[in-house]
């Protein structure tokens, strides 16, 4: 592996300007369409208020929207890697913009289901797009750079959790609802236009010196077919299935939860105000270690301290530790965004960047199995055994992948 200074002079050479600056579009769009999973347990209150029906009505939306966006990123990223970037997030300024602005004016049911789930296809292009410039464009340093792109994605959304749960309250007029959705809709679809206009893909054998050596040797580049011939891409995906249904359920069900035990709406507002700022410092914090010491044992460290840490969950909430539950709450989601910093870092090691999009959208697919697991599943776990009992499950799936982690070596 080459250092920094050498892909850095080579990235400007090819661009024209430090490769830093995609690394900021492409954050950017992460942090605008990071809304549709951190903010749902927030305004699927108001919006069953403003169609006047019952919360339960809507418990599919998350699970929905976790499947287009996880389900859109293999066809995203072959068409990416085949022909770059830019038309495909245009498309995405579109989707994801315009599926708030649907929300803001839905009058049925139905008309929520797929406003949303057209603004998951939108966000599973920026996802597949954002990380994937990283992974390809910054082979010496893929756990930092895509750790700052899914950072955005969690953390741009902590802002708007206590302004949305003030502005939607019960006592919000019609107006009030309309505004905020149409104008959060609007901002999505203009930065993501901005990033488009930036981003862009390197130009093959980019890495290699005029007399053709490589300046980074990433061994074999493979195709998702030959990847799928591996076992490493099998247990990474049984693992990415466990840990993403875990961290989903404690996102999608922390506020229902902390109502569930009691505990005043304030604690729950705090929980899920820190939740998504825990994802994005804890994407970047790990990315960034994982760039200095054996990725495996990162993702082992990672998802066994995910796993405990929905166990203190369940712990201090039965207790009515207040303070407790909230920093169990950041710590579990401290430890679990990391996974979507270190698998497509992991991908990237293993198999390469050249065909990275296809190859790690085909591992993310696993979020919509955890998707399932973490909104429709767990309801139907909450309704047979009990809030607590469907934590202790979450915390041991994560448990469970943290040892797999272990196994994991370069095919």
């Amino acid at each position: 592996m080459s250092s920094d200074p050498e892909h850095a002079a080579r990235a400007r050479d090819v661009l024209g300007f430090s490769r830093w600056w995609l690394v900021v579009a492409a954050a950017a769009m992460m942090a605008v369409v990071g809304p549709y999973q951190y903010v749902w347990s927030v305004i699927r209150e108001p919006v069953a208020r403003q169609l006047s029906i019952d919360q339960a009505v809507l418990s599919t939306v998350f699970t929905l929207f976790v499947i287009f966006q996880a389900g859109s990123q293999f066809p995203v990223g072959w068409w990416r890697d085949r022909h770059g970037p830019r038309g495909i997030t245009v498309l995405a300024a579109v989707l994801a913009g315009g599926g708030y602005l649907g929300l803001a004016y839905a009058t049925a049911v139905w008309q929520v289901y797929l406003f949303y789930s057209l603004g998951a296809i939108g966000v599973g292009i920026v996802y597949t797009v954002a990380v994937n410039t990283a992974l390809k464009w910054f082979p010496d340093r893929r756990g930092l750079t895509s750790g700052v792109g899914t950072m955005a994605f969690a953390g741009g959304s902590a802002a708007l959790v206590p302004y949305i749960r003030w502005r939607l309250g019960p006592e919000a007029a019609p107006t009030a609802y309309v505004s905020v959705l149409r104008n959060l809709g609007i901002g999505i679809a203009l930065v993501i236009l901005v990033g488009a206009l930036v981003i862009r893909d390197p130009p093959t054998g980019w890495l290699r010196t005029d007399d053709g050596d490589q300046i980074s040797h990433t061994g074999k580049q493979f195709t998702w077919r030959e990847m799928l011939g591996t076992w490493q891409f099998w247990l990474m995906y049984a693992m990415f299935v466990a840990v993403s249904g875990a961290g989903l359920m404690l996102t999608e069900k922390v506020v229902a939860y902390n109502d569930t035990l009691g505990l005043a709406p304030v604690i729950g507002t705090a929980a899920a105000t820190l939740l998504p700022l825990a994802g994005g410092v804890g994407r970047l914090v790990l990315g960034d270690v994982s760039d200095r010491v054996d990725r495996t044992n990162a993702m082992a460290a990672s998802f066994t301290i995910l796993g405990l840490g929905l166990f203190a969950v369940v712990y201090f909430g039965v207790n009515e530790i207040a303070a407790g539950f909230v920093a169990a709450v950041f710590v579990a989601t401290f430890f679990w965004s990391p996974q979507y910093t270190l698998f497509p870092s992991v991908v990237g090691d293993y198999y390469g960047e050249e065909h990275s999009s296809a190859n790690y959208a085909l591992l993310y697919s696993g979020k919509m199995w955890g998707g399932v697991f973490g909104g429709t599943v767990t309801g139907f776990l909450v309704g047979s055994l009990g809030w607590n009992e469907t934590f202790l499950v979450g915390g041991a799936l994560a448990l469970m992948a943290g040892a797999a982690a272990l196994f994991l070596r370069e095919p």
